[in-house]
């Protein structure tokens, strides 16, 4: 009898112990099956009331949304067809997905290398290098504006190369503040790569390159997509540099919709209908991004899936 239930015992603790086991997931858990689900459901109410707030005052009259009706008494969807020529969406899109996804391929594509030399290597000034990453995060984007714009117009008065107000200059400003924090993530994540597979590969006769190429890179994709969308937001996001250092031409969806709301100030009754359908239109970019690259975020936050 004790026999059969020390192989009971035995049996439980090696199910616990299984990486993955329904058993573990359990011992995990720090709430009760009932409570969890409560919780659930209250944050994902808490969350998804303010866009379903939004979405119906997007497809409500202006007088409906203003006389502060939750449900449309009249549905109707020209909001989502008059935002093209009011707020200028059209130019605004293009120019933020250009800009942002130039700035996230890139930093994404710099943070990597530069990551793998500061992780895997040493030399002098490493750990100043890797604590200046640290520093350049607190650094208030308000206190570097006027020495951005400062710099770019001397370089358009010095140098005749015209930055400011254009689609390049807004991406140099944005690689600026991107780099340091993409470039940490890949840190984080690179330390928790074996350093056998390097090993191994160096060995079998793999240059540094191919190290990168071969073996860094494959295993380093959850970590790229993590600072390839922060970058992405960073430059979708912003209206502070992107206000100073745009024209009308070259301005993004943000900055669009940071005019249109300001021109309604002051009015009999503002284009409710309109900014809320805009707001969503802006929203579906960055939604869509994070559903197609959800399964590399998980990886990536967890800072080293390979073990």
């Amino acid at each position: 009898m004790s026999t059969t239930t020390a192989n009971r015992q035995r049996a439980a603790t090696l199910d616990i112990d299984r990486p993955g086991s329904h058993r573990q997931h359990e011992v995990l858990r720090l709430l009760p099956t009932p409570l969890l689900i409560f919780v659930l459901v209250f944050l994902g109410v808490l969350v998804l009331t303010p866009v379903l707030y939004i979405f119906l005052a997007s497809v409500n009259s202006d007088i409906g949304v203003a006389n502060g009706e939750f449900w449309p008494s009249t549905v109707t969807f020209e909001n989502y067809s008059k935002i093209w020529t009011s707020v200028g969406l059209a130019t605004g899109l293009t120019n933020s997905v250009l800009v942002a996804g130039a700035t996230a391929v890139v930093s994404a594509a710099m943070s990597i290398s530069t990551a793998f030399v500061l992780v895997r290597y040493s030399f002098r000034g490493r750990l100043t290098i890797l604590r200046g990453l640290l520093a350049l995060q607190s650094v208030p984007g308000t206190l570097m504006v006027l020495p951005v714009f400062v710099l770019f117009s001397s370089a358009s008065t010095y140098l005749g190369i015209q930055v400011i107000g254009t689609q390049w200059g807004l991406f140099v400003t944005y690689l600026t503040f991107a780099m340091p924090f993409s470039t940490w993530v890949m840190v984080t994540y690179l330390r928790g790569l074996p350093k056998e597979l390097e090993e191994a590969a160096r060995i079998d006769g793999a240059s540094h390159l191919g190290v990168l190429f071969r073996i860094i890179l494959p295993l380093s994709w959850p970590g790229i997509v993590v600072s390839g969308i922060f970058a992405f937001l960073l430059g979708w996001n912003d209206v502070l540099f992107a206000s100073v250092m745009t024209r009308p031409e070259s301005q993004t969806a943000a900055v669009a919709l940071q005019i249109f709301g300001a021109s309604q100030e002051g009015g009999a009754i503002p284009y409710y209908g309109q900014m809320m359908a805009a707001a969503l239109v802006c929203a579906a970019p960055v939604v869509i991004l994070y559903l197609i690259f959800q399964r590399y975020l998980v990886g990536g936050l967890t800072a080293g899936g390979v073990k």
